[in-house]
């Protein structure tokens, strides 16, 4: 039997790239910069005045949603759509992503939970945004790193520890064609470890908007752009069997993708 003709990644698609698009990019991307070093004086303000009684930073952290989640709000080229909320539990939990695009993590902030960020360490060398993480007090990471890997497992429990929840994404890197990839292990290890829920967050639409290399939005209409959390996964369900959780968190992720295509389920 033949298989189907496998659709173009969306990597592959025609850009459609025109002055006004180019101009409306460079717009957006000089408010984004311009806007970041005010922003960043005003969340060395919020930490300066809840340093004694916020330990987690979750002032700040709420700040820091909105400053990134307004910047899809005002763009021209994305509608977002931010769903299942409700669905992150109060206190430590490890949410766990797809990653199709930088756009993703602009609409993450948009699920508006006390949660730290796990990233790239050269990011929080970028100029306000990247200082802002470190006021923040997320978690970096040096890739291929045994060392920094240690570091961020060790950074991770204390904030799960305090109650925070973390935000990964396990693929570790973005999707060329916005497919889910294989899952890196770290993020269930420390699941089955500290016993926390893990939380599904689904992604779509960003790779369309915003593509892995390049910085003009793509498409001439405006594009849906979603995150969706799905129930939460309790390592309990599979022995504290690391391995088990990793593959069914990936399997709910790859099944909720093709819902959201309006794609027929793989087995």
């Amino acid at each position: 039997m033949n298989e189907p003709a496998k659709p173009a990644a969306p990597e592959d698609e025609e850009i459609r790239v025109g002055p006004l698009r180019v101009l409306l990019s460079a717009l957006f991307w000089v408010y984004l910069m311009s806007s970041s070093g005010v922003l960043w004086l005003i969340a060395v303000v919020i930490r300066l005045v809840t340093a004694p009684f916020d330990r987690r930073r979750a002032v700040l952290h709420r700040f820091t949603c909105w400053w990134a989640f307004h910047y899809v709000q005002l763009s021209p080229f994305w509608r977002p759509h931010i769903e299942g909320r409700d669905k992150v539990p109060e206190g430590p939990a490890i949410l766990v992503a797809n990653h199709q695009s930088l756009g993703d993590i602009l609409v993450l902030f948009g699920v508006k939970r006390h949660f730290k960020w796990v990233s790239k360490a050269s990011v929080f060398k970028t100029p306000f945004i990247g200082w802002n993480m470190s006021l923040n007090d997320y978690v970096a990471l040096r890739r291929g790193d045994a060392e920094s890997i240690a570091e961020m497992m060790e950074h991770c429990r204390r904030h799960l520890r305090r109650g925070s929840a973390i935000m990964m994404f396990p693929e570790g890197t973005r999707s060329r064609d916005g497919e889910i990839k294989e899952f890196k292990h770290g993020a269930f290890t420390l699941a089955c470890e500290l016993d926390c829920p893990v939380v599904p967050v689904m992604v779509d639409g960003t790779i369309k908007a915003l593509p892995k290399s390049g910085w003009i939005m793509r498409n001439g209409a405006k594009l849906d752009v979603r995150a969706r959390v799905l129930d939460a996964i309790a390592p309990s369900e599979f022995g504290g069997d690391a391995h088990a959780l990793r593959e069914a968190v990936r399997a709910t992720m790859i099944a909720e993708l093709d819902r959201m295509r309006g794609r027929a389920p793989r087995a």
